[in-house]
């Protein structure tokens, strides 16, 4: 089993020396306790507890799983102590405002914290990931009562939260949601319905757990105009604010998974439970987004973790484990064969891998710096800020989820391929890192309706190819300042041949999409890949400048080697991953006709 060692070197080469989060926080009204030092220390005590706590139950988790007994779910042995001692530690409300109790620290600090945890335990961090959800949605859209009520027991993490989205009928097409909301003469509604694939949905880590419900009121407009956004609690708060009467929702059944086993994945029955409506009447969808972002955002997250624990695994393996001779002669010429890591082809796996987990750390990172602008906006009431940094993560957020989680696929295939035949045994783990992680490009949206939302809605239809433009030009700008460095002049000229293409590429489907409304979905999966890869050679592009600028000075905070691999990685990238973008160029301009001609009958022929 791979032992989880958090890469805190990485991630403060990232913070400090490539994306200034020290001038950065310094400039956020929420960012004066958010110190180097403070920082460094939060980094570090959270390190020990996932590689000490939470890391540890990663493989007890997947072989025990949940049990379900009555509409009661337990947790895999450890988890509740573990769980417990996340609460005793505060991590729930790092970066909680601190009139709920929270810590009131940058956003972003609460997603280095996610990382962390959810690469050593997925199934673990999931729990009181779905809680920060809810807490966001409520404090954005919810009423002061309903803030002062829940919002402090979440912030302790002495509450769960969840989302209750999906029904039997209907997945990402929300505008089949059937659960009714009949109001009540209290104010309150009465909700009843089903919903499944409800992540947290019952467990046993806290006293209560609130549900964030999509339902529709009477008469209600039909398709996703006509949908409203609902608190429907376990247990319904008493006078005092604690734990009161059992609210009429239940679980009726665990789903039976192929991964995350020791995450509650529910059906979850809504009969007559009472639900307080949250946000404007038949605004719910508009609302949900708000949880729908952070979930996405989020599980962008586990394509990271995934890279990067199937990584840590495969480096020591391929380090040990010895086969054959390398073909450029003995490199161990006293042990019986040399280490797979002399190997060019394990070599391949080993750097995509590490190019994938930085690469994409990297992006996290960049992404996160613009999410902390958003929330100071919505917290100082500055509309204008909050809406134009939201526009630039929601451009950035299908990559970071698609691209992100279907990389960290690959590389989690990556570490099992380098174990050979012992990745395929469960006791080494590897296996487990891809079961777990494929559904991180199944659920918050599947990659293609990630796609879809990029090309077909924020690209073409919000914003007529300018959200490309604006990201491109950044890109382009950082590259020109790049030419006259030797070390980093041929990933700025990479660089800005790509951010040409891209802007070429968008008009040219904008052009197709009018005379063939199929060109979009057709072309939706490799525009996202190829803006994926394009956004992560820029990202490694930064990186590599930091790196040989601080080479040349002599004045990094990092050895020598650190930096030159990092070099050594970023032209990995770019020679080996990056050409990988021109077959999805290609691809995304060939005509529909080759998808749509085929008739769906004769598809097959099995008689």
């Amino acid at each position: 089993m791979p032992v989880y060692k958090a890469p805190l070197r990485d991630m403060k080469f990232l913070l400090n020396e490539v994306f200034d989060y020290p001038k950065h926080y310094a400039s956020l009204a929420c960012g004066e306790n958010a110190t180097p030092d403070i920082v460094d220390a939060i980094l570090t005590e959270c390190g020990k507890f996932c590689e000490e706590v939470v890391g540890p139950l990663n493989q007890v988790g997947d072989e025990e799983g949940c049990k379900f007994d009555n509409g009661e779910v337990t947790t895999p042995k450890g988890f509740k102590e573990a769980y417990n001692q996340f609460v005793m530690g505060g991590w729930q409300g790092l970066s909680a405002p601190e009139a709920f109790g929270g810590q009131g620290l940058p956003a972003s600090m609460g997603l280095l914290k996610q990382e962390m945890m959810g690469t050593a335990n997925w199934s673990f961090s999931m729990y009181p990931g779905l809680s920060l959800g809810a807490m966001n949605t409520i404090y954005l859209h919810g009423s002061e009562e309903q803030k002062q009520t829940y919002l402090v027991p979440l912030t302790e993490g002495t509450w769960g939260g969840t989302m209750c989205l999906t029904e039997p009928q209907c997945g990402t097409d929300l505008g089949q949601v059937k659960t009714k909301a009949e109001p009540q003469a209290d104010g309150s509604y009465k909700i009843t319905g089903t919903k499944i694939f409800i992540s947290s949905g019952e467990h046993d880590l806290t006293e209560n757990i609130v549900h964030i419900v999509l339902a529709r009121l009477p008469d209600a407009p039909k398709g996703t105009r006509g949908i409203s956004l609902f608190i429907v609690p376990k247990f319904l708060p008493d006078a005092n604010g604690g734990v009161g009467e059992r609210n009429g929702v239940s679980c009726g059944s665990l789903e039976k998974k192929m991964g995350i086993k020791a995450s509650a994945t529910c059906v979850m029955n809504f009969d007559d439970a009472t639900g307080f409506l949250i946000g404007p009447e038949n605004q719910g969808l508009e609302c949900m987004f708000t949880f729908m972002n952070t979930a996405r955002i989020g599980t962008s997250i586990q394509g990271v973790g995934a890279a990067e624990l199937s990584y840590q695994g495969a480096l020591e393996y391929a380090k040990d484990r010895r086969s054959m001779r390398a073909l450029s002669g003995k490199k161990e010429p006293d042990q019986i064969a040399d280490s797979l890591i002399h190997h060019a082809d394990v070599r391949r796996m080993l750097l995509t891998q590490k190019a994938i987990a930085e690469g994409g750390r990297a992006m996290l990172y960049y992404a996160a710096r613009l999410a902390d602008h958003m929330v100071e906006g919505h917290e100082q009431g500055d509309t204008k800020k909050a809406e134009s940094y939201d526009d630039k993560l929601g451009f950035l957020t299908p990559i970071l989820k698609g691209f992100l989680t279907e990389m960290g696929f690959e590389a989690a295939n990556h570490g099992a391929q380098v174990f050979g035949g012992h990745g395929y045994i469960r006791e080494h783990g590897m296996e487990q890192i891809i079961r777990d992680t494929k559904i991180a490009v199944l659920y918050e949206g599947t990659t293609g309706i990630q796609a879809l939302d990029l090309l077909g809605r924020k690209v073409l239809l919000m914003t007529q190819g300018g959200a490309v433009r604006e990201f491109t030009l950044t890109v382009a700008n950082f590259a020109r300042k790049q030419l006259t460095n030797k070390r980093t002049r041929p990933f700025a000229l990479e660089l800005l041949k790509l951010t040409a293409q891209w802007n070429a590429l968008t008009v040219r489907l904008m052009l197709a999409a009018r005379k063939d409304r199929d060109a979009i979905s057709a072309a939706a999966y490799d525009f996202l890949m190829y803006s994926g890869y394009v956004t992560m050679a820029y990202m490694w592009a930064r990186q590599a400048s930091v790196a040989a600028s601080s080479l040349a000075s002599g004045e990094g905070s990092e050895s020598e080697e650190f930096y030159n691999a990092k070099l050594a990685t970023a032209e990995f990238y770019y020679e080996r991953l990056l050409p990988r973008a021109q077959s999805h160029a290609t691809s995304m301009l060939s005509p529909t006709s080759n998808l749509m001609q085929l008739d769906a009958e004769a598809m097959a022929f099995t008689s």
